[in-house]
């Protein structure tokens, strides 16, 4: 499988590269590659691809936006099938709370964070209240089976 990786905020030539780097190597060994893009990314001046991020009523970048694109644009460039997801809309079902969406931007600069240092195959986790990665390795393959207590709780608020 083959991943990429977008951080965005502003002008991100990365946007090109990502769909030149599917283009070129195709979707994988394992018939599937993934592209993350970070809310807020653009294309960089003068690229190839052009995108104006649409905005909400408050001004704010609507979430998801640029997902759209990208997975737009490498399904005109490659023919290849391509599906969005954002993280925010399936990560702990229903509407984010502040608290979601704070635990995701963690998250997201704790991946980044490894990313700069090097560190792959591995993830980002909640152990109490703080944000740390655990090893792949450690959890591919295995059942962490939910406390029977926390069973018998959601069995009585269904």
């Amino acid at each position: 499988m083959r991943v990429g990786l977008l951080t965005g905020g502003g002008d991100c030539p990365g946007l090109n590269a990502a769909i030149r780097a599917v283009v070129k190597h195709g979707i994988g060994e394992y018939g599937h590659s993934i592209i993350v893009v970070a809310e807020g990314a653009i294309p960089a001046a003068g690229t190839s691809m052009s995108y104006e991020a649409p905005l909400g009523p408050f001004g704010s970048i609507v979430a998801g936006a640029i997902g759209e694109r990208v997975a737009a644009e490498i399904g005109t460039r490659t023919g290849f099938e391509t599906r969005v997801t954002v993280l925010g809309h399936v990560q702990r079902g229903g509407a984010p709370t502040p608290t979601d969406r704070i635990l995701g931007s963690r998250f997201g600069v704790a991946a980044m964070d490894a990313v700069s240092r090097g560190e792959s195959g591995v993830m980002t986790a909640l152990r109490g209240d703080e944000v740390v990665l655990i090893p792949l390795s450690d959890v591919a393959g295995k059942v962490k089976a939910v406390p029977a207590e926390l069973l018998m709780v959601a069995h009585a608020l269904a």
